[in-house]
């Protein structure tokens, strides 16, 4: 499996740069308006299932709303997501009102800072090398979401102005899909909206970190100021900062507005290396206004 691993990583080594310019493009709630149903009718559903939380199921949810769409974690990867969730959880007074009990994951939690890809087949190789129950309950629950996804999630549609941003990026940029998302859901998405023909790759959680991907990528053959982040979320900014590369938001809740800026005017200042300084450090002030440090308080 690990030698599958390596095989994708040096696949993208060799991506060849068709353009001087790389843009490296979030998917979910980014380019995709799949975010709010992913994480409320999907990723929530079965975590509340899995782990017998149905009777603090409302509580579940609005938790996962408020970290996964309305704070700084929006977009973490579902392993984080899951840690981060059953922390806030253990502490809400409903909860601990209920008397119901919520995993600590100690052994996630180890696993999750070992320095390894946060993707189903770098856990199931934990799993079949530890046979630890805890992280085979979370390989159960993370195969579960997928299975959800695929038979909720069937025609996902792209953003109006993401789409018709698309093929403007594509004929001056290299476009590389850049996701914590697996894989094999991003494929099926892209192919399915017919978007695939912009894309120089499609990059998922089983290639690491999104910081690692742009790495693998763009080392050696684009200047990092002919590289810009697109994201949705502030793991998105940070990945672009780890990169030493450009980062452009778009905002929740504002997509197609910041789809369009970025179709009539931010574009052209990249291309034309007027992005960053000012301009760049006013839309990222903006963004992260929109997602506090804390996760709201809504409907707990």
């Amino acid at each position: 499996m690990q030698e599958n691993n390596d095989d994708k990583e040096k696949n993208l080594t060799r991506l060849p740069a068709k353009h001087d310019t790389f843009i490296a493009l979030d998917s979910d709630g980014c380019v995709f308006d799949t975010m709010t149903v992913k994480q409320i009718k999907c990723i929530a559903p079965t975590i509340i299932s899995h782990w017998n939380l149905g009777s603090v199921r409302k509580t579940v949810i609005s938790t996962v709303e408020s970290v996964s769409l309305f704070s700084e974690t929006r977009g973490q990867n579902r392993f984080l997501l899951l840690i981060t969730l059953m922390n806030l959880l253990k502490t809400n007074g409903k909860i601990i009102q209920s008397g119901t009990k919520i995993p600590s994951f100690n052994s996630l939690k180890k696993w999750v800072s070992s320095g390894v890809a946060l993707s189903n087949e770098s856990l199931k190789r934990e799993v079949q090398k530890t046979g630890n129950a805890e992280l085979k309950s979370v390989l159960n629950w993370s195969l579960k979401v997928n299975r959800r996804i695929a038979h909720v999630v069937k025609n996902a549609k792209p953003f109006k102005w993401a789409k018709k941003s698309l093929p403007l990026i594509a004929s001056s940029s290299d476009i590389m899909v850049v996701s914590q998302t697996p894989v094999e859901a991003l494929t099926r998405e892209w192919k399915k909206s017919g978007l695939t023909k912009h894309l120089l790759a499609i990059g998922g959680q089983e290639l690491g970190a999104k910081s690692e991907q742009i790495r693998l990528a763009t080392r050696g053959k684009y200047r990092k100021n002919r590289i810009l982040m697109i994201g949705d979320a502030p793991g998105d900014m940070k990945a672009a900062k780890k990169s030493g590369v450009l980062f452009y938001p778009i905002n929740p809740g504002h997509e197609e507005e910041s789809w369009k800026r970025f179709h009539n005017e931010a574009y052209k200042k990249f291309i034309s290396g007027t992005y960053s300084g000012k301009y760049s450090s006013r839309l990222k002030r903006e963004f992260m206004k929109l997602l506090p440090s804390l996760p709201k308080k809504r409907h707990l």
